[in-house]
């Protein structure tokens, strides 16, 4: 599988059986109810038939839900809110300003920028996109990998150089700081 996608005979059997073993029919059956989940609600495919009915089934549905729910084990919540706080931390240690001025060091917005200069200035020019795309003639499906990546990756220049450029203009003082 390239990129998530069904490419042989292979693959889309291996796809099939997951679909036939955890989403087949019995889904559905009306004579016995199927339940995604039962812990601490009973997570089922609603019988309801018209819009309204279905908003306030969902509207049901509990807002937080424990690891269970998704068939993990309770630890996984703990973990989650371990590194989220730990996250968190490291962030805020990250936002405070240099205090290597006042001993003759060099301060966090001067290494920033000499940096950003540093990558604006290995930044690749954009293929011609379109340039390459008319040499071939019907491209095989190789050809329209590359096209599909050399596409995406000139999005990923332009956003660079874009990004780039407000963090220096920001550094400047000329606009405001933003994520």
């Amino acid at each position: 599988m390239y990129g998530g996608l069904v490419t042989d005979d292979f693959d889309r059997r291996v796809v099939k059986t997951y679909l036939e073993e955890f989403m087949g029919d019995f889904i559905f059956d009306t004579n016995q109810q199927f339940f995604y989940s039962r812990a601490g609600y009973d997570y089922t495919i609603p019988a309801e038939s018209n819009l309204e009915q279905l908003n306030i089934e969902i509207d049901k549905i509990p807002l937080f839900t424990s690891p269970s729910v998704f068939g993990l084990h309770s630890n996984a919540e703990i973990s989650y809110f371990t590194n989220s706080a730990k996250e968190l931390w490291l962030n805020t240690i990250k936002m405070q300003t240099s205090d290597g001025v006042a001993s003759g060091g060099v301060n966090r917005e001067d290494i920033i920028s000499t940096v950003a200069t540093d990558v604006q200035g290995k930044l690749p020019e954009e293929y011609d996109y379109i340039g390459i795309r008319k040499q071939f003639d019907t491209p095989s499906p190789t050809q329209v990998v590359l096209l599909q990546e050399l596409e995406r990756f000139n999005i990923l220049i332009q956003s660079m150089a874009s990004s780039l450029f407000d963090l220096k203009r920001a550094l400047n003082g000329e606009i405001g700081m933003s994520q």
